[in-house]
């Protein structure tokens, strides 16, 4: 099964401990709290979504709006739309901050994702640009 891996991570900095929730360690040996991760996979469609951020979990159980709230195409157009504009900060990390934007995200146009990682995606591009201050 191919799965397409959006792997959202700001660790560095903005870890911070907390006694009450349990860590985990990744494939790279990184520690990850588990209220930092957020994972949606659809195995019907063979794509998933990992969202590693401190602080996203929250927000989005606090700011999102339902799933239904907007269409499946004004969210994949959004996307389309936001993602070109973060592979092309990632690709330039002299003139945008490297430890924002560390990996290019492999979404395309064409592929139905479905609902859950296209609303996935979107929320996080939401929490990004809010929690980072930047605009895409």
């Amino acid at each position: 099964m191919k799965k397409l891996i959006f792997l959202l991570a700001m660790l560095s900095v903005f870890l911070v401990s907390c006694a009450s929730k349990k860590n985990q360690t990744t494939k790279d040996n990184s520690v990850v709290k588990a209220g930092d991760t957020i994972r949606i996979a659809n195995d019907k469609i063979e794509y998933e979504i990992i969202i590693i951020e401190p602080g996203f979990h929250s927000w989005f159980a606090s700011t999102a709006k339902p799933k239904n709230f907007y269409s499946q195409s004004y969210l994949e157009a959004k996307n389309i739309f936001w993602v070109q504009e973060y592979n092309n900060r990632v690709r330039q990390p002299n003139r945008y901050d490297p430890s924002l934007y560390e990996q290019q995200i492999d979404y395309q146009s064409g592929i139905d994702y479905g609902l859950d990682v296209n609303y996935q995606l979107y929320n996080y591009f939401l929490f990004f640009q809010q929690q980072y201050r930047q605009k895409l």
